[in-house]
């Protein structure tokens, strides 16, 4: 079997808003085979430049775009194209972007494998430590502590047993955002988990000032107070407060992962598989995690095709405790899979359909795809 193309396809929801929601658009990867197996991945970036790494020519022997490297070569070589694609954009990845990019190619890449010998992906990353997987409704965090509780109720009467909440006022103003988590912790009670997500906005002293009181109402962990590259001041804060602090979802590549399980201290390693460099590179995270006692929670807020390689990857590994399930309202993320990913009394059934065990609607592409503004 041999790849015949790879491309970037940009959706674009017509109206979008400028909040931290990733529903709003996508780089959806498609790579076709010579034996007429498609394979779908996505990646979370901005649309248009993810889609420049895959379309770019050949510049010099490491400025390759990632089309160029990829057809031709066998799909089943999986890890040998992941550090071919490395090598070939060193000049202008490594990390950032071409990471990105790299990550929905894998995807694709476990996804065409897993159609080609009928199986499901976990099946191949060599796990099934679940059949389905606890589900955490994870949602913009409202203006208003009323707004709070009947969110959460909300989510509590669907069945979900685990709330995170984050962005939208948070990291402005430690006193509001204890009472905001407060009145979600009030309103969830004592066997429904809550986790509050900063969105890196928090001084270190605010970050510390937060985890006490967020430990004292009972918060499950407090994620990504302080930005990304603050390693420092991650293990300062770690080591200041028994609250577990989650990280991670800005991070790619296996070495950024490294200093925030060895140096930063984190409890949970949040790898976003769309961005840290797909499945191949976020199991080796996990295992890494694993080998220091952290959890991986794999962070997912695109579409169903994130999801799915979320719910393969955690029934991949052993340290694994939540699915991040996106509750905001997105056209995209609704109509993307004809069949979307369901909540059943508060968990996800993995796939157990070859491959990544989706199906693409091709009519939701058609409507929501937009050509390339650069």
């Amino acid at each position: 079997m041999k790849i015949t193309n790879v491309e970037g396809i940009i959706l674009r929801l017509p109206v979008r808003q400028p909040v931290a929601d990733g529903t709003q658009d996508d780089l959806l990867i498609r790579i076709e085979t010579d034996e007429g197996i498609t394979g779908y991945g996505e990646v979370d970036t901005a649309p248009e430049v993810g889609k420049a790494v895959v379309d770019a020519a050949m510049s010099h022997g490491t400025c390759y775009g990632l089309r160029e490297i990829l057809v031709g070569k066998d799909p089943f070589d999986i890890e040998q194209i992941w550090e071919l694609m490395y090598r070939k954009t060193n000049y202008y990845g490594r990390l950032g972007v071409v990471m990105h990019a790299m990550s929905g190619v894998d995807m694709a890449l476990w996804d065409i494998v897993g159609k080609a010998v009928g199986k499901p992906v976990h099946k191949l990353l060599g796990g099934s430590y679940c059949s389905d997987v606890r589900a955490y409704a994870s949602l913009l965090m409202p203006d208003d502590a009323q707004e709070v509780r009947e969110a959460v109720h909300r989510y509590v009467a669907e069945g979900f047993t685990a709330v995170k909440l984050g962005y939208g006022p948070l990291g402005n103003d430690v006193r509001r955002d204890v009472e905001l988590a407060a009145a979600a912790k009030e309103a969830a009670g004592r066997d429904v988990e809550v986790m509050i997500d900063i969105g890196h906005g928090y001084s270190l002293k605010e970050a510390m000032q937060a985890a006490r009181e967020f430990e004292d109402i009972g918060i499950f962990w407090m994620e990504e107070p302080l930005p990304p590259e603050d390693i420092e001041g991650y293990r300062q804060l770690c080591g200041s407060t028994s609250l577990r602090i989650a990280a991670g979802e800005q991070d790619a590549g296996r070495w950024t992962f490294r200093r925030l399980i060895w140096e930063a201290g984190l409890d949970v390693l949040q790898p976003d598989i769309s961005r840290v460099g797909g499945l191949t590179e976020a199991k080796r995270i996990a295992y890494m995690a694993h080998e220091a006692n952290r959890l991986c929670v794999p962070h997912a807020f695109r579409t169903g095709v994130l999801v799915a390689a979320c719910l393969h990857l955690i029934a991949a590994i052993p340290n694994s405790a939540f699915l991040e399930f996106s509750v905001t309202e997105s056209a995209l993320r609704r109509d993307l899979l004809t069949t979307p990913f369901k909540v059943v009394k508060g968990r996800v059934a993995v796939p157990v359909q070859p491959g990544l065990g989706i199906e693409i609607n091709p009519e939701t592409v058609k409507a929501y795809s937009v050509r390339s503004a650069i």
